[in-house]
C-alpha cells in the first residue's frame, strides 16, 4: 500500500472518530425538571426515556485562581487546607489530627484484543470525554499524610506513607492497624499514630472484584471496631456486559475482623460510595450513584440506610417498584416484592460521593448540627449539569431525612459550562471543621462557622430489640419493617 493511501485512510479514520465524538457531544435531551424536584423524600419520577446514545455535557475543569475559593453558605467560611495535590479523592482523619488522603485515579485497563472497530471508537470517545472532565490519567497510587503543625487551619507538612498501592480509595484506622482498599483488595498495615511511614508490609484481608466501570472501593469500620464494611460499585450501567461480570459488585460487603469471614450485607446498589453510621440509630447508611441513559431527569442518586440483607433492585428495578425494561437478564422473582425504596433522593446524575453525618465536636453552627453533608461530584450526562457542590440534608429527631438538599459549598460550576473543581469527599477534622476534597483542582477545602461552639452529641434513639436473623434466603426474606433500626422509619 502506498504512503498516500495510508495517509488517506488515516484521515478518513480521524474524520470518522471526530464525527462520532461530535455526535456524542451534541446529542441528548434537556431536563424538564429542576434538580430539587427530583430530590428529597418524595422525588418526582418522570416516565423513562431510554437512550441508545447518552446525553453528554462535559464540564471542563479550568481550576481556581490563587485567591479564589468556593462560595460557602451564610455563616460559614472556607479556606484552603492543602493544595497542589495529584487528584485527591478520599480522606480519613486520625485521632491525633493527621489527615490521610488518597491520591488516586482509575486503574489502567488493558484493551481487549477482540473488540470491534465501533467499540474501539466508542472507547476512544469515552476516554476523550472523560479526559475533558479531568477523570483520566495515570494514578499516583499514593497515600499521603497531611499535618497542621501550628494549628492555623492549613496543612504545613506532608508525608508519603506509601506510593505502592493500586488505585486506593477506602481508608480506615483503629488500634494500630491501617486499612486500605485498593480497587482489587482490602489490605491491613501496622501503623502507629504520628509515624510518617508505613512500618511493614500490608496483609491482604479479602479480594475484591477489580476495576470495572466503578473502581472506588470505600471502607467504614463498625463503631465497635470488629467489622469492616466495603462498598463495591458495578462494572456497567444496567448489566449490559452480562451479570457474570457483576459477581461481587454493586453491593456492600461486611468483613468480620475477628473471624476473617465475609458476607454480602446489602445488594442491588449500582455504585455505593460514602459510608457512615447513623448517630440516631447506629445503622449503616450510604450514598449511591444510580443508572444512566433514561433521560436527564432520571434516575436520582440517593442517600439511604442499609438494613442487613437489604436489596435495592439494581439493575432490574429502581426506586423500589420501577422496572427497567432495558435489562436483558431475567429478573429474580423476589425483587418485585422485596426491593427497598431508598430513603432520600439527591437529584439525577449528581454523582453523590463522600458523606458524613453531623457529629459531636463539629463547628458548623446550629443550622447544620443535625443531618448529613454530601459531596455531589457533578454530572457528565445531564443538560443542564447537576451537582458540583456540597449539600446538607437535615434529619429529624427520629433519624429520618427531611426537606430538600441545602447548599453548603457552591461556586464550582461556571456560567460558561466549565468548572473550577469537583467536590469529591468530606471528612471531619479534629478541630470540628469540615474538609472537602476537590480532585480535579488538587485542593482540600476547610469549611467552618467562625466563632461557633462545638456541637453536642446527637441523642441516640432506642427501640425494641431487633430479631437475631435478618437476611435473604432464596426467594424469601427474614427481615421486615421491624428490622429497620429507626423507631419510626421514613415512608
Amino acid at each position: 500500500m502506498s504512503t498516500g493511501k495510508k495517509i488517506l485512510i488515516a484521515l478518513v479514520v480521524i474524520l470518522v472518530v471526530a464525527g462520532v465524538a461530535g455526535y456524542f457531544a451534541t446529542r441528548g435531551d434537556r431536563a424538564d425538571l429542576a434538580v430539587d424536584e427530583v430530590a428529597g423524600t418524595d422525588p418526582v419520577l418522570v416516565e423513562p426515556d431510554a437512550q441508545s446514545i447518552p446525553t453528554v455535557a462535559i464540564a471542563e475543569p479550568v481550576g481556581w485562581s490563587a485567591n479564589e475559593v468556593p462560595t460557602p453558605a451564610e455563616g460559614l467560611a472556607v479556606t484552603r487546607f492543602a493544595d497542589g495535590l495529584d487528584h485527591p479523592r478520599t480522606m480519613h482523619a486520625l485521632p491525633n489530627g493527621d489527615i490521610l488522603v488518597s491520591l488516586t485515579r482509575a486503574p489502567a485497563v488493558e484493551p481487549s484484543g477482540d473488540t470491534g472497530l465501533f467499540d474501539r471508537i466508542k472507547g476512544w470517545v469515552s476516554k476523550t470525554l472523560m479526559g475533558r472532565a479531568g477523570a483520566t490519567g495515570a494514578s499516583a497510587d499514593t497515600l499521603l499524610l497531611l499535618r497542621d503543625t501550628d494549628n492555623d487551619g492549613a496543612a504545613d507538612a506532608r508525608y508519603v506513607l506509601t506510593d505502592a498501592l493500586e488505585s486506593p480509595s477506602g481508608i480506615e484506622w483503629r488500634d494500630g492497624t491501617l486499612y486500605v482498599a485498593n480497587h482489587n483488595a482490602v489490605l491491613a498495615f501496622p501503623y502507629e499514630l504520628g509515624s510518617t511511614t508505613l512500618a511493614g508490609e500490608g496483609s491482604k484481608l479479602m479480594d475484591l472484584a477489580p476495576g470495572g466501570g466503578h473502581w472506588m472501593r470505600n471502607l467504614e469500620l463498625h463503631p465497635t471496631g470488629d467489622r469492616l464494611y466495603v462498598a463495591v460499585g458495578s462494572a456497567s450501567n444496567i448489566g449490559e456486559k452480562g451479570m457474570e461480570v457483576e459477581e461481587g459488585r454493586a453491593l456492600i460487603w461486611e468483613y468480620n475482623l475477628e473471624t476473617g469471614s465475609q458476607r454480602i450485607f446489602g445488594a442491588g446498589l449500582r455504585n455505593p460510595n460514602g459510608l457512615d453510621f447513623s448517630p440516631w440509630s447506629g445503622e449503616l447508611w450510604t450514598t449511591v450513584n444510580e443508572r444512566d441513559m433514561l433521560g436527564s431527569d432520571l434516575v436520582p442518586d440517593y442517600l439511604t440506610n442499609v438494613p442487613v440483607g437489604a436489596q435495592y433492585g439494581w439493575p432490574w428495578v429502581y426506586w423500589k417498584n420501577n422496572i427497567d425494561q432495558r435489562v436483558e437478564a431475567p429478573i429474580p422473582a423476589y425483587l418485585t416484592e422485596y426491593s427497598r425504596r431508598p430513603e432520600y433522593a439527591l437529584g439525577p446524575h449528581v454523582a453523590a460521593l463522600g458523606f458524613r453525618f453531623s457529629k459531636e465536636g463539629a463547628r458548623m453552627g446550629e443550622r447544620f448540627a443535625s443531618g448529613a453533608f454530601i459531596a455531589r461530584h457533578g454530572s457528565w450526562n445531564r443538560k443542564p449539569p447537576s451537582g458540583y457542590d456540597v449539600v446538607y440534608v437535615a434529619f429529624d429527631g427520629r433519624g429520618n431525612p427531611t426537606g430538600k438538599p441545602v447548599p453548603v459549598l457552591t461556586g464550582f460550576l461556571n456560567a460558561d459550562g466549565t468548572t473550577k473543581g469537583r467536590p469529591t469527599w468530606v471528612e471531619w477534622a479534629n478541630d470540628g471543621a469540615l474538609l472537602v476534597s476537590d480532585d480535579t483542582a488538587g485542593i482540600i477545602w476547610r469549611v467552618v462557622a467562625p466563632g461557633a461552639e462545638e456541637q453536642s452529641a446527637i441523642a441516640r434513639r432506642s427501640g425494641e430489640r431487633l430479631p437475631a436473623q435478618r437476611e435473604l434466603r432464596g426467594n424469601r426474606a427474614a427481615f421486615g419493617r421491624d428490622d429497620y433500626a429507626r423507631e419510626e422509619p421514613a415512608q
